[in-house]
């Protein structure tokens, strides 16, 4: 199988799912959406995201949903992870609580990259204080007859989880993800979380068409997820890729980037893509290959140094999440940072360079937002 094969991505998707029978013709809600210049008091969020003027920088936290704020913690209590991911009020609810507290200008659905592959039958599981685990690990060819493609119908709660927020969020925009191929195969070919990722690369040089095959899988399922959420009313995606960094470009270019690129071609043409790698400064151009509309620039590359190698692209990033954990000061000195670093790209969203550290002060998240509002405003 060559890498660029995308064969389980179909032309023929179910489009709806509806008293467990998958229907074909359900619009999407873009479909009918007037072109963004011509709408009026558009959300800072989504003019930013398409490189207009927004009233002002917008403001999210990768990880907002959660982690750090009581309310999530009472939410979820007795509660585990996957459960709390079918949980349609659940996930709303919580959705919901950083959009309340923060004022952010997006809101992150609540979920797991790990979700559409319990969905599909993926003997898989999310270990409190380990990260999720894989009963059987992937590595030969047989084992990607454990991998078929993603239907609505495997996913209904996602769809009534949306519709849920779409009437608490008001013009808030909500912002849908899944997880990269790469990062996906990682945790499947590995059994867990990893630090040196070997047994995944030494699949991909000695089996590439295994490699291939079982990300190619992925990227369908990965880029059937970005639709549903897209269908049922996200108004941007964000592609994770959290282990990217730990290739070389050349092996992402080689093993990773058509994967990705077809994740993502799935909502393409219908809604702002995000992507964001962690450690993946080195790969910022290749990256960018994808065709997502925003780059996610982590805290180890400054903004304008970011622009300079992407000009043309918007940016979203980028404070370091454990300057959060700093005192007042200092925190705001490196926001303002940011926030003038950012004037170098084409368009900025303000967010932090990775995922909100649990021990963090709510009430310094939303110091940060207050900060880049006042500061920006326009």
């Amino acid at each position: 199988m060559r890498a660029t094969s995308h064969s389980h991505l179909r032309a023929d998707r179910p489009r709806a799912c509806k008293d467990g029978v998958v229907v074909n013709d359900v619009p999407s809600p873009t479909d009918s959406a007037p072109p963004a210049s011509r709408l009026s008091g558009e959300p800072p969020f989504l003019a930013a995201a398409r490189g207009e003027e927004p009233s002002r920088t917008p403001v999210w936290f990768m990880r907002q949903a959660g982690r750090s704020l009581p309310e999530y913690k009472e939410a979820r209590a007795g509660t585990s992870m996957l459960e709390a991911c079918r949980t349609p009020e659940l996930v709303c609810e919580i959705t919901m609580q950083p959009v309340r507290r923060y004022g952010v200008d997006a809101a992150v659905f609540f979920s797991d990259i790990v979700v559409p592959l319990a969905a599909i039958g993926v003997d898989i599981d999310i270990v409190p204080g380990t990260g999720p685990v894989v009963a059987e690990p992937f590595r030969t060819e047989a084992d990607l007859k454990r991998l078929r493609n993603l239907d609505p119908c495997d996913v209904p709660y996602i769809t009534e989880a949306i519709g849920l927020l779409g009437k608490e969020l008001g013009t808030t925009p909500l912002i849908g993800f899944a997880g990269a191929p790469f990062t996906l195969a990682s945790y499947l070919i590995e059994g867990g979380p990893s630090r040196d990722h070997a047994k995944t690369k030494a699949l991909m040089h000695s089996a590439p068409d295994v490699w291939h095959g079982i990300a190619s899988r992925l990227a369908a399922i990965c880029g059937e997820f970005l639709r549903v959420q897209v269908e049922a009313g996200a108004k941007a995606v964000q592609l994770f890729d959290s282990w990217a960094g730990a290739l070389s470009e050349d092996d992402y270019r080689a093993f990773a980037l058509p994967h990705s690129t077809a994740a993502l071609a799935g909502v393409a043409q219908s809604v702002p893509r995000i992507h964001f790698g962690v450690g993946t400064g080195h790969l910022l151009e290749a990256m960018a290959e994808t065709g997502a509309e925003i780059s996610g620039v982590d805290f180890r590359v400054p903004l304008d140094q970011a622009a300079k190698r992407l000009p043309g692209k918007v940016l979203q990033g980028n404070l370091d999440p454990a300057l959060i954990l700093a005192d007042e000061a200092p925190l705001l000195a490196a926001t303002d940072r940011v926030v003038a670093a950012g004037r170098d790209a084409k368009g900025h969203i303000f967010n932090l360079g990775h995922g909100v550290l649990p021990e963090s002060d709510p009430g310094k998240l939303k110091l940060v937002v207050d900060r880049v509002h006042e500061t920006t405003a326009r």
